[in-house]
């Protein structure tokens, strides 16, 4: 039996793939969301082979959710936005299907689903989150999702004090707290905002406006005081970049 997880937040759209799925004894619903965070909770819980996800979502969006997901299912999407459809579907998702969903073009994307579980693909988890990545790369971040254990965090940049490279992980200071997000400190020099945050530091990147004073530290080094008294070392070239940046 074929596990599927549903999540989308329109009942109607839900009701249409179920009534589709009818059609496919072998598949069974384990659950049905209507939202980010409940679909990643039915993930972890049910374990599915197959999911049909909204990208627009409340809460946190599609791309949000696979990013929380530690064992990927395969993918296919469901979305009225035809500007997502046309990007990166077809490299990386098993399929999409753009809203209303026919008959017709629910039954393909099920049988490429069926052929690929026939044919998996020993890299279809790097796959998908390379995907993640090149969907989510089209605008500077304004908010970066987190799981610790069962809990998701949602937590806006403009809230980010500092970012510190922690081996695989980097680690989200923030007002409110330290989060670990398993991502690589290259991953947000490049989607962070560069006119807010700047990376100063091989294992440090800090929003310009929470730097409280520069103090020199050692030979042709700084360090950088910060809003909630850390002290975060500075590189030549991070001085340098902090220099243009503050105009000092």
């Amino acid at each position: 039996m074929i596990k599927a997880v549903l999540i989308d937040d329109e009942p109607l759209a839900r009701s249409i793939i179920s009534e589709y799925l009818t059609s496919y004894p072998e598949i069974q619903i384990a659950e049905e969301c209507n939202d980010g965070f409940e679909g990643a909770k039915a993930i972890m819980q049910h374990e599915p082979d197959l999911i049909f996800l909204d990208i627009q979502m409340p809460k946190i969006n599609g791309f949000e959710l696979l990013e929380l997901i530690d064992q990927q299912p395969a993918v296919i999407f469901t979305t009225a936005f035809d500007e997502y459809a046309i990007r990166a579907f077809e490299k990386y998702a098993i399929d999409y299907l753009l809203k209303p969903i026919s008959k017709a073009r629910f039954d393909q994307a099920l049988k490429k689903f069926l052929d690929h579980r026939q044919l998996k693909s020993t890299n279809e988890q790097e796959q998908t989150k390379k995907m993640v990545e090149t969907m989510t790369a089209n605008s500077a971040l304004e908010r970066i999702v987190v799981k610790t254990g069962n809990k998701i965090n949602v937590i806006p940049t403009e809230t980010i004090i500092c970012l510190e490279a922690d081996d695989d992980y980097v680690k989200l200071h923030t007002a409110n707290g330290t989060y670990l997000k398993n991502k690589t400190m290259n991953f947000f020099e490049k989607e962070l905002d560069p006119n807010i945050f700047v990376r100063i530091h091989r294992s440090y990147i800090v929003r310009i406006d929470s730097i409280v004073r520069l103090e020199p530290f050692e030979k042709e080094s700084h360090v950088a005081v910060l809003t909630n008294n850390a002290r975060v070392n500075v590189s030549k070239t991070g001085y340098a970049k902090l220099r243009q940046v503050l105009d000092i």
